[in-house]
């Protein structure tokens, strides 16, 4: 291999003393990552349920309706109706964590001031410029990072410094509290081995002792080997647990950080697994109602976990530089959180928030941002519902930082609660949309690249038809209606356009599957192969003047596409570096590598049957643990100690998966260095032949025909220009005939054209096999249409709208079919209204989209 320079991260300097004085762990070095979530689940109403607002069906249920009949369900609404308010959805999760929190966390002025911790005086110092310059706009909390224990009590439990709190830390909370504010601090798994050895009483628990909850043999307990591995088999070890919440309470404490949680924190590799620290702590913690935030780079395979425990997880390294005095932050730290904010969205909502570290844009002098980004960045904390702490010292903030934390309207975005998505990853100019309970769009449209830019979203994209009114969050400033979609033109570099969208009366909104306000009771999953994905496949026509047109390619069960190391689909989490330019056969010349074991790992999602896994073999390289879909599937090696450079070797592949969407994820296990050259996707084949030929001398129309059900096909492109039907080719049952009027257009050799196929609406679906499952959604409307699938495996299903049974709905078809109008309601009362969904018979009921007609 040649010279690669390696990426290190750069760690803060500061000792740790927490080992050296035997503190539980609390004042540790911090350090600086779909399984999908399960829906949230509502209890399955009863056509007796008293409704909001109650449509007359046209005829009674019928158990054989077709599944594309739409019941018609007028209501005679009176002019002089007033629509009531939409109620929020029950609320979930814990009560004290429906909104991200918002406040300033001590951690980024440490590593500003070269690891020195922050003071008593200090804190207060903040307090009191947070009453004065942003409590107003909502931020309440002060949280103490590490440093902030110097010892233990009799109980083993952490005691506040003495140093940095000469008048005792109780005094800085009482100070805090009287401001309006909230206290919190910082822990770390495990238990340290002076603790351990001193075998200390534990509070409340007679018989316990510190030395009788520890691990046998002695296990690694977080990233930095500070301490003991806990046994919560054993039932003192929650006791001491309690013991420790019971006395932050008495003290005040409303919030915890909880920090080197694995799987995350660099190793996911099952090494070092805190996930019975996270729940025990997470039961103490809520009898007291105290806010529980883990941390950091948390391994997302383990999502729903993280959901079950916590009110808040880090997704991503520290954003802090490490500079020095210098800066406080740097841009690539910010741009990076755009890929993470992709993965995560779907798993935040009430209860549970995405975090993304501090909020470091309080002031231009030491933020490390231009203005531009220091805007971008507070919209992308903004638009994710992410909890917005600042790390600034709050005393010297700047008025552009003081306008960016406190601006109402962006602060709403956030408090809304509702975390943005993106229309895609695979552009420098991204558009990012939420649908807000309000019926509302915030859409972002951000430009990450290098050069001003126009950003442009199309309501399409994010399931608006129709006009809507166009309101510039930042400038506070009404823009007017836009009929398709709006443009922010020449937007800075790494610039943003913060939007509110809403949409006009008659306009459509569609509403996917995954949704926040989409409810389910019941067990759900999305995807889980029962999913059908948009795509295409390529279809070459030969073009000869010979006067013997070439045989046709026949085509296999299956087809293979190649994913370069570049792709933006492959997400590289740690530290990745890129070379390019080596010379020994890469595919496509050129390589990701990775230098750093536990904590470097890339993951892939695809749709298809199978997948494999190209890299090197050398005497440098290591092992690698693979997974599919969050499984450890397998332990590989690319290392070969007799061998050196040799490219484009498959170590791992698999190809019995259910076609529909999987993700892989390789973590570097062990070597010097992982490479990642390509990936070769396996999908089936969708048409037969793939190729078909056309000669000039000897002119003949050309066919291929379509695999999948012929409702499918959505057509042909040239160089992304749609071809026309009837003209350009005709469609008859599973065939498809290019015209030789167009095959004449063609230029002698191979043309490729792409052929296309519908999918589910933004490639997802809910399924169930549970009897008496729904699926429900609250909309402002007058009128309703549920979009799903049709299949073989699907049977009938209820549906209600407010409460009332009024159509039952077949939903079973030979094939699978995607995108079929279920269900429709026209009429309603101008209002609120609630669609519901109920599994009747079957053995999977599917759900894509709710669309509904704005009032």
């Amino acid at each position: 291999m040649t010279r690669m320079t390696r990426a290190r991260r750069g760690l803060q300097a500061a000792a740790v003393t927490v080992a050296a004085l035997g503190l539980v762990a609390a004042a540790a070095l911090p350090a600086t990552a779909s399984p999908t979530p399960p829906p949230t689940t509502t209890a399955t109403p009863t056509p007796t349920e008293s409704p909001t607002a109650t449509p007359s069906p046209t005829g009674t249920p019928s158990p054989t309706a077709s599944p594309t009949a739409k019941a018609s369900t007028k209501a005679s609404a009176k002019s002089a109706d007033v629509p009531t308010p939409i109620q929020p959805p029950a609320t979930t999760g814990d009560p004290w964590a429906q909104k991200p929190y918002m406040g300033w966390s001590s951690y980024s002025m440490q590593v500003y001031t070269n690891g020195q911790w922050i003071t008593g005086d200090q804190l207060i110092a903040q307090s009191d410029a947070m009453h004065a310059k942003l409590q107003k706009a909502g931020y309440d909390h002060i949280n103490v990072d590490a440093g902030w224990s110097d010892g233990v009590d009799g109980n083993g439990r952490p005691t506040p410094s003495a140093k940095l709190y000469p008048q005792g830390l109780q005094k800085v909370i009482d100070h805090v509290h009287a401001n309006g504010q909230k206290f919190g601090v910082y822990l770390i798994p495990g238990i340290s081995p002076a603790v351990y050895e001193k075998a200390y009483p534990i509070a409340n628990a007679p018989g316990c002792t510190t030395h009788d909850i520890v691990k046998q043999p002695l296990q690694q307990a977080d990233y930095w080997k500070i301490g003991y591995r806990i046994d919560f088999t054993n039932p003192c070890s929650q006791k001491y647990v309690d013991s420790i919440v019971d006395q932050l309470a008495s003290w005040g404490v409303n919030f915890v950080k909880f920090d080197s949680v694995t799987p995350g924190s660099g190793i996911s590799d099952g090494s070092v697994d805190a996930r019975d620290d996270v729940a025990a702590w997470s039961k103490a913690l809520k009898a007291h109602k105290i806010w529980f935030e883990i941390s950091w780079a948390l391994d997302i395979n383990y999502a729903d976990y993280w959901k079950q425990y916590a009110n808040g997880w880090r997704v991503e390294w520290d954003v802090e530089c490490y500079c020095g005095g210098e800066a406080l932050t740097q841009w690539d730290n910010i741009n990076r959180l755009f890929p993470r904010a992709a993965d995560w969205w779907r798993h935040a909502g009430p209860g549970g928030w995405n975090d993304f570290d501090s909020l470091d844009v309080g002031n231009g002098k030491m933020d490390g941002l231009t203005p531009d980004e220091r805007r971008t960045a507070t919209t992308l904390w903004a638009i994710s519902a992410a909890p917005m702490y600042t790390g600034n010292d709050l005393t010297n903030l700047d008025q552009f930082g003081i306008d960016l934390l406190t601006n109402p309207e962006v602060v709403a975005v956030d408090q809304a609660g509702v975390p943005a998505r993106p229309v895609s990853t695979t552009s420098k100019q991204q558009v990012w949309y939420a649908l807000n309970a309000d019926g509302s769009y915030t859409v972002a449209l951000f430009n990450l690249g290098r050069s001003e830019s126009d950003v442009s979203a199309k309501w399409s994209d994010i399931g608006l038809k129709g006009s809507a009114t166009v309101r510039d969050l930042w400038a506070r400033k009404n823009l007017g209606k836009a009929a398709t979609g709006f443009t922010a033109s020449d937007v800075p570099i790494h610039g943003v356009r913060l939007l509110k969208v809403t949409p006009d009366k008659g306009a459509t909104v569609t509403v996917n599957d995954d949704a926040l306000g989409m409810k389910y009771g019941g067990d759900w999953t999305r995807n889980g192969g029962a999913e059908v994905a948009s795509t295409s496949q390529p279809l070459t026509v030969n073009v000869t003047d010979t006067g013997s047109p070439a045989p046709s390619t026949p085509t296999g069960p299956t087809r293979t596409t190649t994913v370069n190391d570049t792709d933006p689909g492959i997400t590289y989490s740690g530290q990745w570096g890129y070379s390019n330019g080596r010379n020994f056969g890469d595919y496509q010349d050129d390589v990701h590598y990775a230098e750093h074991p536990g904590s470097d790992s890339f993951s892939y999602t695809f749709t298809g049957t199978g997948i494999s896994y190209y890299t090197e073999l050398d005497s440098s390289e290591g092992d690698a643990d693979v997974y599919i879909d969050g499984q450890l599937v397998k332990t590989v090696s690319a290392n070969i100690p007799t061998a050196s450079h040799t490219a484009q070797q498959v170590v791992f592949t698999t190809n019995d998966l259910t076609n529909g969407q999987h993700t892989l994820r390789v973590v570097m296990k062990s070597g010097q260095f992982m490479l990642i050259d390509r990936l070769d996707v396996i999908q089936p084949n969708l048409i037969d032949p793939s190729s078909v030929s056309f000669d000039t001398k000897a002119p003949a129309a050309a066919s291929f025909g379509v695999l999948r059900d012929p409702d499918e096909f959505t057509g042909i492109t040239a160089n992304g220009k749609a071809l026309t039907k009837g003209t350009d080719y005709t469609v008859s049952g599973s065939t498809v005939t290019l015209s030789t009027t167009y095959l004449a257009t063609l230029p002698v050799g191979a043309t490729t054209l792409n052929v296309g196929f519908r999918g589910d609406y933004l490639d997802d679906v809910h399924s169930t096999k549970t009897a008496g499952a729904s699926v429900s959604y609250v909309f402002t409307g007058t009128g309703v249409d549920w979009i799903g699938a049709t299949a073989p495996d699907q049977g009938v299903v209820d549906v209600y709208i407010d409460g009332k049974l009024v159509k039952r709905v077949d939903t079973h078809s030979d094939t699978r079919r995607t995108q079929q109008t279920l269900f429709s309601a026209t009429g309603l009362r101008a209002g609120p209204h609630t669609f519901m969904a109920v599994k009747e018979s079957g053995d999977v009921m599917r759900t894509d989209a709710v669309r509904y007609s704005v009032r």
